[in-house]
């Protein structure tokens, strides 16, 4: 009997890959830090052409070039611009909007997302897409009803009305947002909190917002910074001097037909220094809240 040459099934698992070595591991390593140091540069690079051009006097600029180190430190551009739009002043109507829209627009979004996401209203997919749909419509197409709304109702070139204005469209983002995260809050603390005699009224300042600080704070500093880079609304809503926010104030040093680069560099300068150290302050707290949702 002629017996079978065939090889048998070899029914073995396939050999693993060789694990990384540690040489392996550390230039994938320095491969990656060196991907962040060239990303990190570039975000730095027009940051820091503004600072050396804000302390550039104007003979300098014009001798040595934007890119060129100041041959000296000049604050000459940054004091003419101070004085020029009254900066100070302007600096406290952006924090007096923004701070009013951020505390507003949360406090308007957590009193919507509790009825949506734990009080379950009738209706409630069909609400959250409008606010969804509203979220998506451009500025420019609220140009104009809203400076005939302002018009007719007396209240255009106030302070007022932009908060107003802003509230709702910031507070349209966050009703969608926090109707998501409350829609899968715990339903064993609020079936203990109803059963401790705990109202709506407590159950959402007692049980509900205390639990979704961190999230609230998150919300409400991106509400501010988002509302004080806001330019086209308050360009058309506050024509006065006397209630410019920083961003409408920055075209002030720039001319129809001849542009003072140094005095521009200084105006950016001033503009953005407040809204970095805002961030340097809550960075903490932007990360604290990041990732309590992350892991809930």
């Amino acid at each position: 009997m002629a017996t079978s040459t065939a090889d048998p099934i070899d029914d073995r698992p396939a050999p693993r890959p060789p694990a990384p070595t540690g040489a392996r591991r550390r230039r994938g390593g320095h491969a990656v830090l060196a991907g962040f140091i060239l990303l990190a540069v570039f975000m730095i690079a027009p940051f820091a052409i503004v600072v050396m051009n804000a302390v550039k006097s104007k003979s300098d600029y014009a001798a040595h070039g934007p890119l060129a180190l100041p041959h000296g430190i000049d604050f000459g551009n940054v004091k003419t611009f101070w004085n020029l739009v009254d900066f100070g002043h302007v600096l406290m109507n952006s924090v007096l909007i923004s701070g009013c829209v951020a505390l507003c627009a949360v406090l308007l979004s957590v009193l919507n997302a509790f009825a949506l996401g734990i009080g379950r209203v009738r209706g409630r997919t069909w609400i959250l897409l409008a606010f969804l749909i509203a979220n998506l419509l451009p500025q420019e197409g609220l140009v104009y009803p809203l400076y005939w709304l302002a018009k007719q109702t007396n209240m255009y070139d106030s302070k007022l009305t932009v908060i107003i204005v802003f509230t709702v469209i910031q507070s349209a983002f966050g009703t969608y947002l926090l109707s998501s995260v409350l829609s899968a809050f715990p339903r064993e603390i609020l079936e203990a909190a109803r059963m401790d005699g705990a109202g709506k009224w407590r159950l959402l300042w007692q049980v509900v917002v205390p639990v979704s600080r961190p999230t609230l704070v998150v919300l409400m500093t991106f509400f501010f910074i988002w509302t004080w880079n806001e330019f086209l609304l308050p360009l058309i809503l506050l024509v006065s001097n006397e209630n410019q926010t920083v961003p409408v104030a920055l075209g002030v040093a720039q001319g129809e037909h001849i542009v003072d680069v140094t005095m521009q560099a200084a105006s950016g300068l001033l503009g953005i220094v407040p809204a970095v150290v805002f961030f340097l302050i809550f960075q903490r707290t932007l990360t604290r809240g990041v990732t309590v949702g992350a892991v809930k």
